[in-house]
């Protein structure tokens, strides 16, 4: 009232010069204490949450001021706000002349050497846990590398050529997708964006195990051409080879409609939402490798109920992160094992969102 001409009745959190003059006071003698004070016999403090001083004589103000040095002094922030701390633990009354002895004048350097041994032992557990995560990291995308091999590997193995039979389309303004499946007898039929996308990212896969991609159309690829070569078929319902080779699998595509069904469970059934526009409607499609009978051969297929599905699926079996998770989810003889995957995937605007799974099956 008297210092800041203030009513006793003033709002505090509004006005906060009183905390705020109490905390600079409170640093002051803390500076003043941690430097030239340091021998004084007189120790004065404001202990946080009061403004009544303490002035301690002897021995106890001594030990009361390395207190201070080494705990957190209640901090002011601009805001008013006040984050305490216990107040200094005060040691026993002595003589005075007892404060300034050698025992008392070694404690600062003790613990000065203490604090540099300690940042010391911290700097070293902070390289070591960096380097720590830099060999976890890199530990994680070789076994992600390896997953994405041997998910290939029976495919690729020993093989200087792979066959890359997609399907092939035509446009038709009148159907839900804007196009139908090209026949053999058709010129000038075309693939979609999504289509080349996946083109693209198998062929990656198959040049960097050194074997060449031999790109054909369903609509002409008869089956003597499909037994020369392993073979990665891409489309659904426009890739007739796509339908003959998963007919008998588990996971397959339905003949009367366009939807993916389950053979051990009939009551599963993903199909897309009709309602909503072909380039806003969620696709689903089958990520599969599986020794085919008929081919006599390794075979994957990448087929999605439409363009997006088959962009998904490509994508699924060509990045490291989705294969390492699809070998811990089957776990032993990955490489070995055929398997099937139903995978979902949101389309916004036309664009294909990332693969997720509905459905494993391997045997």
């Amino acid at each position: 009232m008297e210092v800041f001409d203030r009513p006793p009745t003033y709002d505090t959190n509004t006005d906060t010069i009183v905390r705020y003059t109490a905390g600079e006071v409170r640093k002051r003698l803390l500076l003043y204490y941690s430097d030239g004070g340091r021998s004084s016999s007189l120790r004065i403090s404001l202990p946080a949450g009061t403004y009544v001083p303490e002035f301690i004589f002897g021995m106890e103000g001594h030990e009361a001021g390395l207190q201070l040095e080494v705990s957190h002094e209640s901090v002011l922030h601009d805001s008013g706000f006040e984050e305490q701390t216990a107040a200094p633990v005060l040691g026993p009354e002595v003589l005075p002349e007892v404060a300034d002895s050698p025992e008392t004048r070694i404690a600062p350097a003790w613990w000065s050497r203490q604090r540099t041994l300690w940042l010391a032992v911290a700097g070293v557990l902070v390289a070591a846990m960096a380097v720590a995560g830099t060999m976890l990291r890199h530990r994680q995308v070789v076994q992600q590398a390896a997953a994405i091999d041997e998910f290939w590997a029976p495919v690729l193995r020993d093989q200087y050529s792979i066959a890359i039979c997609t399907g092939s389309v035509v446009f038709a303004p009148n159907n839900y997708s804007g196009v139908t499946t090209a026949g053999r007898d058709l010129d000038y039929t075309f693939v979609s964006m999504q289509i080349a996308s996946a083109i693209a990212q198998v062929s990656d896969v198959t040049q960097r195990a050194g074997a060449s991609a031999q790109l054909s159309s369903a609509a002409t690829t008869s089956l003597t051409q499909l037994r020369e070569h392993p073979v990665i078929l891409l489309g659904g319902y426009n890739n007739r080879w796509t339908l003959r080779l998963l007919d008998s699998l588990r996971y397959h595509f339905a003949s009367d409609r366009e939807a993916i069904l389950d053979r051990l469970s009939p009551v599963l059934v993903w199909q897309r939402d009709r309602s909503q526009p072909y380039a806003s409607a969620d696709d689903y499609a089958v990520a599969a490798r599986f020794r085919d009978p008929t081919l006599d051969s390794w075979v994957v297929v990448l087929a999605g109920l439409g363009r997006n599905g088959t962009e998904a699926a490509a994508q699924f079996v060509t990045n490291p992160h989705y294969m390492d998770m699809l070998r811990s989810r089957i776990g032993k003889d990955f490489a070995g094992k055929n398997i099937e995957v139903v995978l979902k995937v949101s389309v916004v605007d036309g664009k294909s969102g990332a693969p997720l799974v509905m459905a494993v099956y391997a045997w």
